[in-house]
């Protein structure tokens, strides 16, 4: 018996960022037409980037204490 692996199709993710102050809102790249990053606090009006590796590698582009990292737009998470 032989089972061919399907590798799953890329989902659409946003970058997010961790606030150091408790009760800050959640923050969302949004990156503007002339290629400068942004916050918003509104997930509509962030970037959404084409799949999970692009956005992680975009996280990795910014200044480290902004400690920035990818996040699933929609879909099912699973934590273990």
């Amino acid at each position: 018996m032989s089972v061919e692996f399907t590798p799953p199709a890329p989902a659409p993710a946003l970058i997010s960022r961790t606030e150091i102050r408790a009760g800050a809102p959640a923050a969302y790249l949004m990156l503007t037409a002339a290629g400068a990053a942004d916050w918003t606090s509104d997930p509509r009006l962030a970037t959404a980037f084409p799949s999970m590796r692009e956005a992680a590698r975009m996280a990795l582009r910014l200044p480290a204490n902004l400690r920035a990292y990818g996040l699933p737009l929609s879909g099912e998470v699973s934590l273990h």
